[in-house]
C-alpha cells in the first residue's frame, strides 16, 4: 500500500503499538471573500500506564462539505502542509476526500467552497477517535436532516438526543415542564419519510439512546429522571409521527415466509421500532393494531417485538398477550428464556412482585444458570424497578443472592456484580444498596466468589 501509493504510513503502525484512544479536535473557519474553507485538527492521545508520551498518529479522516440546499459541494482541490492537491477524478467531482491527520496540529485549506458549508467529519466512522468538533446545534441538526453520509446523519441524531435529554433531566429536577425541541422532532421526521434511505438505517436513527448511557453522563445517576425523560421523548415522537408510524407499520408488513436477508432484515426492524414507539401511546387503535401484529406474525422476529410493544401497558391485554406466547412457546426453551427477560426488564411500576411471581413459574428453575440470567439479570437490568427508590429491587436481589449462592456460587457472584456501581447514585440509594451488601457478607457459609464480589463493591 505504501510503495503503490507513495504515501509515508510510518505512524500508522502505532495504532498497534500506542495505548489509548486519540482525541481529535477541529475547528473551522470560512473565507467568503476568497472563497475557501479551512479546518485545523489537533490530536492527544492522553497517557496510560507504561507510556506517559505519546506520539501523533496516522488518521484518516473521511470528510465532505454539506451546502446550504443539503447537497455536497464538489470538492476541486485542498491546501495542506505546503502543498496543493487536486481532488476532482478524470474530471468528475469529488464529494468525499479522506484527509491523512498525521501531526499534532495541522491545517487543510478546501478552495473554490462557494458559500459557508457545514463538514461532514468522520464519515463512515473512517477512524476510531474521540471528536470534538465546532458544530453548533443548528450544524448538527442540518446534519441529521441532510447529511447523505448514513453514519454522521446517525451520529449527529445521538449527539442531539444526548444533548436534549440531559437538558430535560435537568429540567425535570426541578420540577420545571419538560418541552420536546420542534427541531428535533423535524429531523427524526425527515428520516422517517425519506424512502432513498435503508431502512435498517432509519430503524438505528430512530433509536434513542439507552437509559444507562444517559446516566453515565450524570455526575450523580438519577433513574427516575432520566426514565421519565426517555418516556416523555417517545411519547411525544409517537404523538406528533402516529400516522407516520402507523403507515411505516403497515407498509412494512409481509405474509410471505420468513428470509434471513437485508432487505427483509432491514424491513422488519424498521416495522418494530415504529411499532415500538407506538406502543407508548393509550390509544384503542394502536392496542388493536399491535394486536394484529402479534395474531399475524409470520415469524419469532416479528411475533416478539409486538409482544414487546404490548408489554409495555399493565392491564387484561398485556397478561392475556403473555399467556398466550408462553403456550405457544412453552417448549422451546431459548425462547422462553427470552419471554422470562422481556417481563423480568418491564417499566411496569412495582415490577419486583410480578419477578417474585415468576420464581415460582413452571418455566423457571433456580438451577438453570441461563433462566437465572433471563430473569434476575434482567431484573437488574431494568433502572425504574432495581433501582427503585423504596429499595424493593435491592431487597429482592440480596433475598436472591443469598439463596443462589448455596446452590450456584459462580452464577450468584455475578448477579452481586449487580451493586458494583452502587456509588453513583444518591445518598437514599446508596444506603439501601450498601445495606444489602452488608447483608450478604453477613451471611453464613458465604462462599468465596460472592464475598469477593460483594466486598469489592462495598469497599470500591
Amino acid at each position: 500500500m505504501r510503495d503503490a501509493n507513495g504515501v509515508d504510513f510510518s505512524n500508522f503502525l502505532l495504532w498497534y503499538s500506542q495505548a489509548g484512544t486519540p482525541r481529535v479536535k477541529v475547528v473551522s473557519a470560512y473565507n467568503a471573500e476568497a472563497k475557501t474553507f479551512s479546518l485545523k485538527f489537533s490530536q492527544e492521545v492522553p497517557s496510560t500506564p507504561g507510556q506517559p508520551v505519546k506520539e501523533p498518529m496516522f488518521i484518516p479522516v473521511a470528510l465532505g462539505l454539506v451546502g446550504s440546499t443539503g447537497k455536497d459541494i464538489p470538492l476541486t482541490s485542498v491546501y495542506h502542509d505546503g502543498k496543493l492537491e487536486t481532488l476532482s477524478s478524470n474530471g468528475q467531482a469529488v464529494h468525499t476526500t479522506v484527509l491523512r491527520v498525521t501531526k499534532k496540529e495541522e491545517e487543510f485549506v478546501f478552495n473554490d467552497v462557494p458559500e459557508r458549508p457545514v463538514p461532514s467529519i468522520l464519515r463512515g466512522y473512517s477512524a476510531p477517535i474521540r471528536l470534538d468538533s465546532d458544530l453548533t446545534d443548528a450544524d448538527l441538526y442540518f446534519l441529521l436532516a441532510n447529511d447523505s453520509d448514513e453514519f454522521n446523519r446517525w451520529e449527529a441524531g445521538q449527539v442531539l438526543a444526548r444533548k436534549l435529554m440531559l437538558s430535560l433531566v435537568s429540567d425535570f429536577q426541578q420540577n420545571k415542564p419538560l418541552v420536546l425541541n420542534p427541531q428535533f422532532l423535524h429531523g427524526i421526521k425527515s428520516i422517517l419519510g425519506d424512502s432513498i434511505l435503508d431502512k435498517e438505517f432509519i430503524a438505528k436513527a430512530l433509536t434513542l439512546p439507552g437509559e444507562g448511557e444517559i446516566m453515565d453522563m450524570l455526575e450523580v445517576a438519577d433513574p427516575d429522571a432520566v426514565h421519565a425523560v426517555r418516556t416523555f421523548i417517545r411519547k411525544q415522537l409517537a404523538s406528533e409521527l402516529k400516522q407516520e408510524l402507523i403507515n411505516t407499520v403497515k407498509n412494512n408488513r409481509s405474509s410471505e415466509q420468513y428470509v434471513f436477508d437485508h432487505p427483509n432484515m432491514a424491513r422488519r426492524a424498521l416495522k418494530n421500532v415504529a411499532l415500538a414507539y407506538l406502543g407508548s401511546l393509550e390509544d384503542e387503535e394502536i392496542t388493536e393494531l399491535m394486536l394484529h401484529e402479534y395474531k399475524t406474525a409470520t415469524n419469532l422476529t416479528e411475533q416478539f417485538s409486538a409482544l414487546v410493544a404490548i408489554d409495555q401497558k399493565p392491564g387484561q391485554t398485556r397478561d392475556e398477550v403473555l399467556a398466550d406466547f408462553y403456550t405457544k412457546w412453552q417448549h422451546d426453551y431459548l425462547v422462553i428464556n427470552k419471554w422470562l427477560a422481556l417481563q423480568a426488564m418491564s417499566d411496569v411500576p412495582g415490577n419486583v412482585e410480578n419477578v417474585r411471581k415468576l420464581l415460582n413459574h413452571p418455566a423457571f428453575d433456580i438451577r438453570n444458570p441461563n433462566k437465572v440470567y433471563s430473569l434476575i439479570g434482567g431484573f437488574c437490568g431494568s433502572p425504574v424497578n432495581f433501582h427503585a427508590k423504596d429499595g424493593s429491587g435491592y431487597r429482592f436481589l440480596g433475598e436472591v443472592v443469598v439463596q443462589l449462592d448455596k446452590l450456584n456460587p459462580q452464577v450468584a457472584s455475578r448477579m452481586v456484580s449487580a451493586f458494583s456501581r452502587w456509588k453513583r447514585y444518591d445518598e437514599t440509594r446508596q444506603t439501601l444498596a450498601k445495606a444489602e451488601l452488608e447483608m450478604i457478607l453477613s451471611a453464613n457459609g458465604l462462599s468465596e466468589n460472592v464475598f469477593e464480589i460483594a466486598s469489592k463493591s462495598l469497599a470500591a
